[in-house]
């Protein structure tokens, strides 16, 4: 029995895993998080977000920005199940994700039409998301499983119960984590007073994976019934029930992998007028398995075998922003990201799943109050192609949108601070499901999230 329930609970486990590769980060710097829409910016966090605009920097030298985040998210999930033991069949699931120190540094050496840039940091997962209660994905196979079995039933008749969840105590827990580092450089030529190129690439080094387990025991008194005493001494499998536990799932597996994207983009300006363009090809990643401890590596677990290579491709994207400078202590920008998440691969083909890629609008202003310091906002709304097919309790995500807010201290011509923070507020996604986690009973996920982000940056001119 322990297998059959190992096998219904971890399946779903293997086709997807934490901070799915469909969500790629676009908050690498913290000028984005206070203005959002930085395409067509020309300043130090250019070599993410407008690498071609580098040709018209208005100074020559080496330009340093060093970048700070504090980011903190809930991914929770209100499920409902007919064999949850509470009176309403409900129980609320809280994950947490936490990454308190997220750094990204960028570098530009500008000479003349010629500008050499480059850029490290995270740029895509960057925290560890941790379900201590565990997960409905578990807990519901194991429940209508354990309550299918004969041998639960003969002793429910026997102690009496009303359900199978009064005889046993079920645990679980799950952690997961992802980071994709990144490493990306490149060189921008300013081809004329108006026309500026860039290309480069981007390395994509993936660090995960995660650690969980399901156990479920018979209750200690359920032993000192006499009724299933006496029927224990003429059946193993009743008498299996005082030192075997009825489950006992555990997995814990590292992952890693690389892959590289090339980018290519322009920018054009025109006196008040900045256009950005940028294309990030996609990056051919496979996921690599370190496996710890595999409670099934022959069986429903594997797809986490020791060196079982999964796609995760980080997909390629497209962003298009203009600037206007409304007076010259004023500026307000306009974007837009697309990301063709459904020509990325993913574990088991779950793009396919998708109805479309990823749409991000954004909008940003920011206002010299003074010459001292500058104010800034921004507004960004994201709009993934999601289904029911695509959501899973280990890795769904939710339509946004964002704000930011914060400025600019101007310390000298030379040396700035960037301030920041930035919150999301998500919209909850509800799945229905006549055979909720391939059971035979009907089930309910309401899939919610809440985020914020802080952050703060030195950028320097030498």
């Amino acid at each position: 029995m322990r297998k059959t329930i190992l096998g219904l609970a971890m399946l779903s486990v293997s086709v997807t895993s934490f901070a799915g590769g469909v969500l790629t980060n676009t908050n690498q710097s913290v000028a984005f998080i206070r203005m959002l829409a930085r395409g067509a910016m020309i300043d130090s966090d250019s070599p993410y977000s407008n690498p071609a605009g580098l040709g018209f920097l208005q100074r020559d030298g080496l330009h340093l920005s060093f970048n700070w985040q504090n980011a903190y998210q809930e991914r929770n999930i209100d499920a409902t199940f007919p064999l949850f033991p509470e009176a309403d069949h409900h129980r609320f699931y809280k994950g947490t994700a936490s990454a308190p120190i997220i750094p990204s540094l960028f570098l530009t050496y500008k000479k003349g039409p010629w500008a050499i840039s480059a850029y490290g940091g995270v740029i895509g997962g960057g925290g560890e998301a941790s379900y201590n209660t565990g997960l409905p994905m578990f807990d519901s196979v194991v429940m209508a499983k354990i309550a299918g079995t004969p041998t639960i039933q003969s002793v429910m008749n026997l102690a009496g119960a009303q359900a199978a969840t009064d005889l046993y105590d079920l645990n679980s827990s799950m952690k997961g984590r992802q980071f994709i580092y990144a490493f990306q450089a490149g060189v921008t030529y300013r081809a004329t007073d108006w026309l500026s190129l860039y290309a480069g690439a981007r390395m994509n080094y993936f660090v995960g994976g995660y650690k969980g387990y399901v156990t479920a025991t018979a209750k200690p008194q359920l032993m000192q019934n006499p009724a299933i005493q006496q029927a224990a001494a003429a059946n193993p499998s009743l008498a299996a029930l005082a030192t075997q536990p009825l489950v006992d799932l555990r997995l814990n597996v590292d992952q890693k992998g690389w892959g590289i994207a090339p980018i290519i983009g322009a920018h054009v300006k025109l006196n008040k007028w900045n256009i950005g363009l940028k294309y990030e090809m996609k990056a051919n990643l496979n996921i690599e398995n370190e496996t710890k401890e595999n409670s099934d590596p022959n069986g429903a677990l594997a797809a986490y075998r020791d060196g079982v290579n999964t796609p995760s491709d980080v997909p390629a994207l497209f962003s298009g922003a203009v600037m206007y400078e409304i007076i010259p202590t004023l500026r307000a920008s306009a974007e837009y990201h697309h990301f063709f998440d459904k020509n990325a691969d993913m574990a088991n083909d779950k793009q396919k799943a998708l109805t479309h890629g990823t749409n991000e609008y954004l909008m940003g202003v920011e206002w010299d109050a003074h010459k001292y310091f500058s104010l800034s906002a921004g507004f960004q709304l994201t709009d993934y192609g999601l289904s029911d097919d695509f959501q899973y309790d280990t890795s769904f995500y939710c339509d946004s949108y964002s704000i930011g807010l914060g400025g600019v201290i101007h310390l000298s011509q030379r040396m700035k601070v960037n301030i920041g923070y930035f919150w999301t507020h998500y919209k909850k996604y509800t799945k229905h499901s006549d055979n909720y986690n391939n059971t035979t009973l009907p089930g309910t996920n309401v899939y919610s999230r809440h985020n914020k982000v802080f952050g703060a940056s030195i950028d320097y001119i030498f």
